[in-house]
């Protein structure tokens, strides 16, 4: 049997560290505020990053530090001050892309295991051997490799860990060493305050000499437009676009299932989920998907196309699956188109409780009688048709409207703590 790579998820807080695990993941890894590129809407302050290590190693789990921030020399004289309460916990390894910072654990805990995050952007196996020299134990290589050029490096370095992203968000720069959020906004994406400035709404204008300044280009090869976000009107920003596209928009998300196999085979040692900021839906569904593909891959089994389908549901700007596969050939299977799409979902709520065969249900969209929902939990998911409800006052009602409804189904007790989809 093939060799089962680690499933890797975010923790963005405490319930989603559970429900990762609940539904297939072997570690998380989560952030302090000040030292991961996850300073906003981060919950992981000393107190809960306590509990969080407590909690996967009662179940027999990893949790992963993310201390990966690029710091300006503010945050280095603060470093190992504030990082000592965090190493007394016992993580099972830091994440980190500062050669600085790197040094300064190596030296005062040498034996605390550091994988090199996928920010120091590895793309080749001399760089992975330099990280190894240096007692690293895992590098997280760049989103820009493609799976032959992982596969150099696992035969180049066969005694290195090596971690690959398979779902997420991708950045528009390299590996997400991304400039444009500390342009626009002063919020600089390396000390953990993106502000995603790569997926606003962008309207496009016809560059002109009165519009801009200046004097339009005449380059046959080049075209340059104009840039207006909703937030800021009036203020026109120059792009521009050639033969290889425009490069200040928005990127598909990442979505590599169909090549977790691949992966498999040529001995990756971890797969990873983006999303520390995404819901407990999201953390769900990708650890349950993923899972379910990595043990079809290490059996033997064929790759089930209907994964593809299970995370249409999930917000999306759009499926890619990188650079992992450069040119995609219809002589082969087509997982891109050629899957059935019949079962996408939406997200509806959690199941809070069950009390005498009734869940109280924390509405997250709206549903009604005669919908057909998803019921998603680690024993399995099914699919029931919707024949009742109650309000808070356990009176029949007919919709829950949205966020915020005191809403009560049907369920069994053993569906505790379930989540919830509609189908369409």
């Amino acid at each position: 049997m093939r060799h089962a790579p680690e499933l890797l998820l975010p923790a963005g807080n405490l319930a989603k560290l559970d429900t990762a695990f609940d539904f297939g993941a072997d570690a998380v890894y989560a952030g302090l505020p000040r030292y991961s590129l996850r300073a906003r809407n981060n919950d992981f302050r000393l107190e809960h990053l306590a509990q969080g290590i407590e909690r996967a190693h009662s179940r027999g789990k990893q949790l992963f530090v993310a201390a990966n921030v690029l710091p300006h020399n503010a945050k280095v004289k603060t470093f190992l001050a504030d990082m000592a309460p965090v190493l007394a916990m016992k993580p099972d390894a830091l994440i980190m892309a500062d050669p600085g910072l790197i040094m300064l654990v190596r030296e005062a805990w040498p034996d605390m295991p550091v994988h090199l995050s996928v920010q120091a952007n590895t793309v080749n196996y001399a760089g992975v051997k330099f990280w190894q020299s240096l007692g690293l134990t895992r590098v997280i290589l760049s989103r820009e490799l493609g799976l032959e050029e992982i596969a150099e490096i696992r035969q180049q370095c066969p005694d290195m860990e090596l971690e690959v992203f398979v779902h997420g968000a991708l950045c528009i720069a390299y590996s997400g060493r991304c400039l444009l959020s500390g342009y626009f906004n002063h919020r600089d994406p390396n000390q953990g305050t993106c502000t995603n400035a790569c997926r606003w709404d962008y309207k496009i204008h016809a560059a002109g000499e009165s519009a801009c300044g200046g004097v339009p280009r005449h380059d046959a090869a080049e075209t340059e437009y104009l840039l207006e976000e909703p937030g800021r009107p009036g203020e026109l920003m120059p792009i521009i676009e050639d033969e290889h596209g425009t490069y200040i928009m928005n990127s598909k998300d990442l979505r590599a299932v169909e090549h977790v196999a691949r992966l498999v085979d040529i001995g990756v040692d971890s797969l990873k989920v983006e999303g520390r900021t995404k819901s407990a839906y999201y953390v769900a569904r990708t650890a349950q998907v993923y899972r379910r593909a990595i043990d079809d891959a290490v059996a033997g089994r064929a790759f089930d196309p209907a994964l593809l389908a299970d995370l249409e549901g999930l917000a999306n700007r759009g499926y890619t699956d990188g650079f992992l596969q450069r040119h995609h050939s219809q002589d082969t299977q087509n997982y891109l188109h050629g899957h059935s799409q019949s079962r996408q979902s939406q997200y509806v709520g959690e199941v809070l409780n069950v009390v005498d065969g009734w869940a109280q249900i924390d509405v997250k969209n709206r549903f009604a009688v005669g919908d057909q929902l998803e019921i998603i939990h680690p024993s399995g998911n099914q699919v029931i048709e919707l024949r009742a409800m109650r309000d808070g006052d356990g009176l029949p009602v007919s919709v829950a409207p949205g966020n915020g409804v005191a809403i009560s189904i049907e369920l069994p007790a053993t569906l505790n703590k379930a989540l919830i989809a509609r189908l369409f």
